[in-house]
């Protein structure tokens, strides 16, 4: 389990690094914590455990941030994804709970090394229908509870419809609070967000702060592509290593 007293030293002080790294990240980039924290924690923790604990933090960290510029939420695109969202999390949920923790570690090495590799790739601006609003969402609902990065599906679905920088934003920062509201209920409900894993999370909660804090006040000359590059590194390694975990 996560929580500090079912745990030697040594698995403490690597989730600490991790975690504050992956935040801090965050705070500098503006995204990337859960591709980095999920597989490297993932190396050694559950998969079932570092799901739950990651999302709540994620969570917590961007709760502000989805009520800024709330006025500018395209509702048209935001609420035709919940009732497929719902249906990826209950169809994740499934395989969560029935899987084998090594099924689950490798599956989560396959997903990001792809996702890795998909971030690295010069992709053409694509447009589509709101019809999209059912694959996308149905897998940012599924990835979402399996791996904790369901995140990528609604970004590209946004991007399909052409929103503005604004829109784009606050749309899919509110789309977090209502499809992490949806999973972390879930969790609760299956049994998988209790015990020491909601002491882990709370735990963690003031070394994830202290990265954000640090990360919003360093001062970089790295480009957002540099930090895609370096973002998608980290992630295709773990995810190697975890296609190798026992």
């Amino acid at each position: 389990m996560l929580a500090p007293e079912n745990l030697e030293t040594g698995p403490l002080v690597y989730a600490a690094i991790v975690l504050f790294l992956a935040y801090m990240v965050r705070g500098i980039a503006g995204f990337g914590s859960g591709l980095i924290a999920v597989p490297l924690l993932a190396q050694v923790f559950p998969v079932q455990e570092v799901v739950p604990v990651v999302v709540f933090l994620d969570y917590v960290g961007s709760a502000s941030q989805g009520l800024k510029n709330r006025r500018a939420i395209a509702w048209g695109e935001q609420l035709p994804l919940i009732p497929f969202s719902l249906l990826g999390v209950a169809a994740g949920l499934a395989l969560l709970s029935m899987a084998k923790e090594a099924l689950l570690a490798q599956a989560l090495g396959v997903f990001v090394m792809i996702y890795a590799v998909y971030q690295l790739l010069p992709l053409p601006t694509l447009r589509g229908s709101r019809i999209y609003a059912a694959p996308f969402g149905f897998l940012g609902g599924f990835v979402g509870t399996i791996f904790g990065t369901g995140g990528p599906f609604y970004v590209i679905y946004l991007g399909l419809r052409a929103l503005d920088k604004t829109s784009f934003r606050a749309t899919f920062a509110f789309n977090f609070l209502i499809d992490g509201a949806i999973r972390l209920g879930a969790f609760a409900i299956f049994g998988l967000f209790q015990g020491g894993v909601f002491l882990g999370s709370i735990a963690a909660l003031p070394i994830v702060g202290l990265g954000l804090w640090l990360g919003g006040k360093v001062h970089t000359e790295l480009s957002q592509q540099a930090y895609v590059r370096i973002i998608s590194t980290v992630v295709f390694v773990s995810g190697i290593a975890l296609l190798f975990k026992m």
